[in-house]
């Protein structure tokens, strides 16, 4: 048999040929009609579907009933269904359906050629397979294309972009995609992204309902989004975790986007995928929703199995009350969370070294898991059955007070070291500009949520791209709260400029918060003993001690032990020694007698001590420092009571050299702090 030429030439002569033949007329009629022919078929399947159904059912009457509901039923499902399309198209579908039920209906009960039925047949099914092929025919109108392109045309003049060209676009509920090409040589991505303003307002939307993203290779194509409709303007209140037990690697659901879609978030990073594990900033002014976004957050990680939690709060809790017994380490700012960042700088060494022995080179939930690999090298080829390592968020609240009061040296070094250690940083603030963090640690936050900000405040919040593209926190400022967007990897680039809003928290929150933290508490993950050892070794009592501190015993509600800064306007004010949990009254651990018996009344006179009594009463105001769990400690700490037993700055600065010396006291991330080295009997 001779193989059949396939050169293009000669199928399309033979082609041709064809076509001046019968059979080819008949095949391109055939090929043109193709497109129509459904509507047809599907009425000849009503009438073989009503002569069938008589068979079965003619002359009863309890099937008249159950045909006439589901003739009902199907109308309503064709109608319900059709709410997305064009009015036009809803109600001529409903129409075609009602109708082909009716005919199948009358003539299961009575008969095919009962009566009118067959002539109403004859006449209805070719006029409503019609009808389709006339919308059909329809659908397709050269002269509305040629208005539609000038009307686009005028619209791209307008906004100063004559030239560029709409090739396609995708319509979708409240979502336009359309697929721009600019001139070649005369206009850029850059011509489009200055004019989205512009755009907006011929279409008199929002501003931040119209977004361009550039194409990564090109310079001159993109699409153009516009969401004429804001899908978030309804509120949705928050009713619990999503995903309670499951892997802190799962998405956390905090919020919706503005087409519906889930606003997800990943902490942890993930080998298979190529996600890296990042850390958060939460930004946004007073009233942007900023805390309802951080409840989003925090609720949905307290709710995993394989997390652990440290959290500073320097307001007291106030919003996070209800979940603090769920987490691991809870403080309320000033010198307290000075001595978190200490301990969380410390961890992160001796976690990376546990994560290589037991051979991961980055945090997975296997890692959390007890570990039974004889492969790992922590105990040369016997089996392992270490416990595992949970997840560590540390989380640091209104993190402007933290920074103002010690510096930000050590944020910086956690964000650049921790994701290795299967760790992630959160920190939330209201204004991310330089007097209130560092260049160097915003940068080392790949993740943002940013809500509404002032509009000066754009640039230090996003990504240039991410503004270029379209998004604009400065237009809601506080007057759209729980309005944001989401910058975090895992989530496609075009997502960045797309708005979200997170879950509303009322005042029925609390009680499922409150039961949340009871389920933290019975059956979410507790401190592995690497993590411990090293937070205790480096905090001492504040850590060992935690959960015996900043309970309900405090009745006024304070910490305890007061920092040296105002957690609102971060001004220094004079501190009592009562309040940093010293009593002037007491006595001090073992000193000479001399001492013992003197009372540091406001009126006592400054007693005359031997360089040694000196040394003595130093070295018991550091160790009652560390009792009380107050790790990191200044020169200006201790004068409130060296000063009563007759001695100076120089003296306390010459004795902090001798602590540091001697190893209790180390160099904290401020200059000027020091960090006590916990004595081994209090560790």
């Amino acid at each position: 048999m001779p193989k059949k030429d396939t050169d293009p030439e000669v199928q399309h002569r033979e082609n041709l040929e064809g076509a001046s033949t019968g059979r080819g007329i008949v095949a391109w009629i055939a090929h043109r009609a193709k497109p129509y022919t459904p509507p047809w078929i599907l009425a000849g399947a009503v009438g073989i579907a009503g002569s069938a159904a008589s068979l079965e059912w003619e002359g009863s009457a309890a099937a008249g009933v159950g045909l006439t509901l589901s003739s009902v039923a199907l109308t309503g499902i064709t109608w319900w269904a059709g709410r997305s399309t064009g009015p036009q198209r809803r109600l001529h579908s409903a129409v075609t359906v009602a109708a082909a039920c009716a005919w199948v209906t009358g003539a299961a009960l009575a008969g095919p050629t009962a009566g009118p039925l067959p002539d109403t047949f004859l006449m209805g099914a070719p006029v409503a397979a019609l009808s389709w092929n006339i919308r059909q025919v329809m659908r397709r109108n050269p002269d509305a294309v040629q208005v539609a392109a000038d009307a686009d045309a005028t619209l791209l003049e307008k906004v100063k972009l004559a030239g560029a060209k709409i090739r396609r676009a995708e319509v979708e509920p409240n979502r336009v995609t359309a697929e721009l090409t600019l001139p070649a040589g005369e206009m850029t991505n850059d011509d489009v992204t200055r004019a989205l303003g512009n755009i907006a307002s011929a279409l008199d939307v929002a501003p931040t309902a119209v977004r361009y993203l550039p194409d990564p290779d090109s310079a001159r194509r993109g699409d153009l989004v516009v969401v004429p409709r804001d899908m978030l303007a309804e509120v949705v209140e928050w009713e619990m975790p999503t995903n309670v037990g499951g892997s802190i690697a799962d998405p956390l659901v905090i919020g919706r986007y503005d087409d519906g879609s889930p606003l997800l978030l990943w902490l942890p990073g993930d080998p298979e995928t190529g996600r890296n594990g990042t850390h958060l900033g939460i930004f946004g002014m007073t009233g942007s929703g900023k805390g309802d976004g951080a409840l989003n957050v925090l609720t949905e990680i307290m709710g995993r199995r394989d997390v652990i939690v440290w959290l500073s709060d320097p307001k007291s809790f106030q919003d996070f009350g209800p979940l603090r017994p769920g987490l691991d380490w809870a403080v309320e700012g000033g010198a307290e969370t000075e001595t978190m960042v200490s301990a969380f700088q410390a961890v992160i060494p001796a976690r990376t070294r546990w994560l290589g022995a037991h051979g991961y080179r980055q945090w997975v939930p296997a890692a959390a898991e007890q570990q039974t690999n004889p492969a790992h090298s922590c105990h040369k080829g016997r089996a392992c059955g270490c416990e595992g390592m949970p997840f560590l968020v540390g989380w640091f609240e209104e993190a402007a007070a933290t920074i103002r009061f010690m510096g930000d040296e050590g944020f910086t070094e956690i964000a650049q070291l921790a994701r290795a250690a299967g760790a992630a940083l959160v920190i939330s603030l209201q204004r991310p500009s330089h007097d209130q963090i560092s260049t160097s640690t915003r940068a080392s936050l790949p993740s943002v949520l940013v809500f509404g900000l002032d509009a000066r405040d754009e640039g230090m919040a996003l990504p240039g791209p991410v503004l270029d593209a379209g998004a604009h926190p400065g237009t809601w400022a506080n007057r759209r709260p729980g309005y944001c967007y989401l910058v975090t990897p895992g989530v496609g680039e075009q997502r960045y400029s797309s708005p979200g809003r997170t879950f509303r928290f009322t005042g029925r929150a609390a009680r499922v918060m409150e039961q949340l933290a009871a389920w933290a508490v019975r059956n979410g993950a507790k401190v592995d003993p690497v993590t411990a050892k090293a937070a205790a070794a480096t905090a001492g009592r504040a850590y060992t001690d935690r959960h015996n501190q900043g309970t309900a015993d405090d009745e006024d509600g304070d910490s305890v032990y007061a920092d040296d800064t105002d957690a609102d306007s971060g001004a220094e004010r004079r501190v009592d020694p009562e309040d940093e949990g010293l009593d002037p009254q007491a006595e001090l651990p073992p000193v000479p007698d001399t001492l013992a018996d003197i009372t540091f009344g406001p009126e006592s006179t400054a007693p005359t001590f031997t360089p040694e009594e000196a040394r003595a009463a130093m070295d018991a105001i550091v160790a009652e420092f560390e009792q009380g769990g107050v790790m990191v400690i200044g020169p200006k700490d201790v004068m409130e009571h060296a000063t009563r037993f007759g001695r100076t700055r120089p003296w306390v600065s010459g004795e902090f050299r001798r602590l540091i010396e001697e190893g209790r006291l180390v160099p904290a991330a401020q200059k000027g702090r020091y960090r006590i080295v916990p004595a081994p009997a209090l560790v």
